[in-house]
């Protein structure tokens, strides 16, 4: 039998989870993506958000931060038409305006800006939590993190919704200790 994160339950969850969820990621789209539908799950549950993925991929024209940062005004109606997706102005208008956030950034600091960020980010010290009800939903660091996306112009991102961005691109390592997942991940 697997040992898996408790909350890794059903088909999608469990895919996400063995497959995805705190294995580091390797280009600003990736970081950008992970944190859009951070963005989108504020208030909703994961499993609906990983259930309109593609969706959301498709809509988001692969969460290419070039490319969504020249959305405009037609883009956002489009958008919120979009069944397949959650359709809310706050969250939608938030990952264009990040995405244009990510562009001034890669402009001012290279390629690759927005993942060293993410990673720079990540606390000294850091223990895979033994229980899932001592994982923290936000940590100084993404508090810390959130101050500095909010400077260079990110919104509707707060210290939990970096937590979780920050888990799911590998900066932390949070399954727990007896989570065979995440053994390989240190």
């Amino acid at each position: 039998m697997t040992t898996r994160c408790p909350w890794a339950q059903g088909e999608l969850l469990s895919a996400y989870h063995d497959q995805e969820w705190g294995r580091p990621v390797t280009s600003d789209a990736a970081v950008f993506e992970r944190l859009s539908l951070e963005v989108f799950q504020s208030g909703l549950s994961w499993l609906t958000i990983l259930r309109k993925r593609d969706a959301f991929r498709d809509a988001f024209t692969g969460f290419d931060p070039a490319l969504v940062a020249g959305f405009d005004e037609t883009d956002q109606e489009r958008l919120l038409a979009d069944a397949g997706i959650v359709r809310n102005r706050a969250k939608i208008s938030a990952v264009i305006g990040n995405a244009r956030a990510v562009m001034a950034l890669t402009q001012a600091e290279g390629p690759g800006a927005l993942k060293q960020r993410f990673y720079a980010a990540a606390p000294d010290h850091h223990e895979r939590p033994t229980d899932p009800a001592n994982v923290p939903g936000s940590t100084p660091e993404s508090t810390a993190f959130v101050a500095q996306l909010r400077k260079l112009g990110f919104r509707f991102i707060g210290p939990t919704t970096a937590y979780a961005a920050m888990q799911a691109c590998g900066v932390v390592n949070d399954h727990v200790s007896d989570c065979e997942f995440g053994s390989d991940l240190g």
